[in-house]
């Protein structure tokens, strides 16, 4: 009989001992999942005892926790297949395989050969099941030795702020392409370990249907929900219908691959893996939203409680202690050497590939959830399971300080730098910066760039897209937009530098989360020195950043539209600086896009200007005076026409433009 009271003491007191464990661990820089891992197993026998753990944690009520944990297992494995975003991989696949491939081959080779030492040394043969046969043993040793966790990875790169640099990036590609082969790997490791028998509900030969399976769920299944897509975007929300399509789905996904005799989690991560990610970030968060407090918050610390009751370091003796060190050993080398050695291949630098290797030993709770099934499965004894617990909880803690070591922040830092000072070059460049943002059309600052470099030769232009830094997150607390985000942003910086080439000048891009975006990019104007500078209006930066900058500034309207092919340039014109700029930039454009010139305004300098832009092949409107074309790229002397199109202040301190002489164009369109 379940005695319900008890076991909504039992749930209170997990949630509270699991929540203060991650803070306290969090505060010294350790992943808060380390710490509610061990809270797991300090409520176990480990700590406490057995006497008293089970007094705490009756075995006759155990079997209600279980269910709950099962069900956050489900959960947590349809939220890490939602976040697996292959869009992360693009640009780096070779490298992503390579280092994949060799950092699971490596550890997967000598988990094999170590338990094949196990099971021959006499001081160590009973750390294999009685009833488990070699290969499936040794197999799954060597599937759980090549495990990296994704979700704490990814959450690790955002608290230190790496996961724009281009090592996060890498990283990230790394782990998502690993999390696809150790998976499949694991499900064909569980499928030869129970081929020889029945297993599950299904006759033995059952297990071969698992292809067909997936192959059905990718080909028919993923297309067919895009529905959810459709439906989110007309609705504006997640509606309850969508919410139940998504539940259905991850709960029949995982009984079937239960049924096939593979384990429930396979078919959770796989639902999650299929739902749409095109224009679909939003909708994934929403889902998140939806699951993660019940599952992070209750479900997976009964997980962590569970598994900690299973593992009892006062059962281990001095016998245990070499097994155990090479175990990590194996964990540890296995994984670093080759995720170093697949770098390496493909010319990574060092240190690069060294951060890597740490990062990609990250197991945590992944490595938690595959042991739990070894030992579920007979593969794992009581002991080995221990160890093996201790080894994923090593490894995960060890990834933090090794990575300060090998990569830290001043190391960030100055990667940064390194591209900043890159993009500066050896030789003189002229350089426009434009300050990217999220939501507007960069690619017309872009254009408006090459415009204003008048055909000058070296040039580049160097896209600044600063995010603040957010909090730092926990397993489980809605990566999937972030990880969304940075794809987005990838593809979209993609775009801006396909642009560039288009239009023949180099585009560099400087992205990366900062504490103080304003601060980071007056620093940034001082180190690259722009001969212009390009900006959106509703850009909280820009005062600062134009404080700071004496350089041209041209401010676009937020959402303004890149122009049509054929737009004629027109300019308010004035007879100050700002005037002089404008009409300078409008002229440069009118010649580059090959249309005419509206030049507006009085007085005998606009005049001047007119017939000196006219007579060096600039074709300007003939009524100048009359009504504005439907579509045209209107500019205007900063702090006048300020509600439409772009706003042109001159460098500071500028002198008169003598527009019979200043350069406009490489080739002018006359010519």
């Amino acid at each position: 009989m379940v005695d319900f009271p008890v076991i909504l003491g039992q749930l209170a007191l997990i949630i509270i001992v699991a929540r203060v464990a991650g803070m306290l661990v969090a505060k010294v820089g350790v992943p808060p999942v380390v710490g509610e891992i061990g809270a797991g197993v300090l409520l176990g026998p480990s700590l406490l005892g057995a006497h008293l753990s089970g007094q705490l944690f009756p075995v006759d009520q155990r079997g209600f926790l279980d269910i709950l944990a099962r069900v956050g297992l489900v959960l947590f494995m349809f939220v890490v297949g939602l976040e697996l975003d292959i869009k992360l991989i693009k640009g780096r696949e070779r490298v992503a395989g390579a280092v994949s491939i060799c950092s699971i081959l490596l550890p997967f080779s000598l988990g094999v050969g170590l338990a094949h030492l196990f099971v021959t040394s006499a001081a160590t043969k009973a750390l294999k099941p009685e009833n488990a046969e070699f290969w499936p043993f040794a197999l799954f040793m060597g599937a759980a030795m090549s495990i990296t966790a994704f979700p704490v990875l990814a959450r690790i790169l955002t608290d230190r702020r790496m996961h724009r640099t281009e090592t996060g990036g890498l990283a990230l590609a790394c782990a998502a392409t690993d999390d696809i082969i150790a998976w499949t790997l694991l499900a064909v490791v569980l499928a030869v370990a129970g081929v020889e028998g029945e297993h599950g509900h299904l006759p033995g030969w059952a297990i071969y249907l698992a292809i067909p399976f997936v192959l059905v769920a990718i080909f028919v299944v993923r297309p067919a929900l895009t529905w959810l897509t459709r439906s989110y975007q007309r609705a504006g929300e997640l509606t309850p219908a969508i919410m139940s399509v998504v539940l259905v789905g991850l709960l029949l996904f995982a009984a079937t691959t239960d049924l096939l005799g593979i384990h429930y989690i396979f078919g959770a991560f796989l639902f999650g893996a299929i739902i749409p990610h095109e224009h679909a970030a939003a909708m994934r968060h929403e889902i998140l939203v939806r699951l993660e407090q019940i599952s992070v918050l209750l479900l997976l610390p009964v997980f962590f409680l569970l598994s900690g009751l299973k593992v009892d370091i006062r059962g281990l003796g001095t016998e245990h202690i070499v097994p155990l060190l090479a175990i990590l050993a194996v964990a540890i080398v296995g994984k670093y050497v080759g995720a170093y050695v697949g770098a390496r291949l493909l010319k990574v630098p060092h240190w690069q590939a060294s951060a890597l290797g740490l990062l990609m030993n990250t197991r945590g709770l992944t490595e938690l959830i595959i042991l739990n099934v070894g030992l579920e499965k007979g593969l794992l004894s009581q002991q080995l399971f221990t160890m093996m617990v201790i080894m994923a909880l090593v490894t995960t803690v060890m990834t933090g300080p090794l990575l300060g070591y090998v990569y830290p922040q001043r190391r960030v830092a100055r990667d940064i730098a390194e591209a900043e000072r890159a993009a500066l070059g050896v030789e003189a460049v002229d350089r426009m910066l434009v300050l990217g943002r999220d939501g507007q059309d960069d690619r017309l600052l872009v254009e408006l760039a090459v415009g204003a470099l008048a055909g000058a030769r070296p040039a580049e232009i160097v896209i600044a897209d600063l995010t603040p830094q957010g909090r730092p997150l926990e397993v489980g607390s809605g990566l999937s937009l972030d990880l969304a985000e940075m794809a987005a942003a990838m593809e979209r910086q993609q775009v801006l530098v396909h642009r560039g080439e288009e239009l023949g000048v180099p585009v560099r891009v400087i992205a990366h989360p900062s504490a103080d975006v304003e601060q980071d990019l007056v620093e940034l104007i001082g180190a690259l020195r722009p001969q212009g500078l390009l900006a959106w209006s509703d850009d909280p930066s820009l005062a600062a950043v134009m404080a700071a900058n004496e350089s041209p500034v041209i401010v676009a309207a937020a959402g303004t539209p890149g122009p049509e092919a054929d737009a004629p340039v027109v300019v308010h014109a004035s007879g100050d600086s700002d005037g002089d700029a404008a009409t300078l930039l409008g002229a440069r454009l009118a010649l580059v896009r090959d249309t005419t010139l509206d030049l507006r305004g009085d007085g005998r300098r606009v005049t001047a200007a007119r017939a000196a832009l006219e007579a060096r092949g600039v074709r300007l409107a003939p009524a100048p005076d009359g009504p504005l074309a439907a579509a045209a790229i209107e500019l205007s002397p900063y702090g006048t026409h300020g509600g439409a199109g772009m706003r042109v202040r001159a460098e500071v301190d500028a002198a008169p433009v003598d527009f019979s002489a200043i350069a406009l164009a490489a080739v002018p369109a006359s010519a």
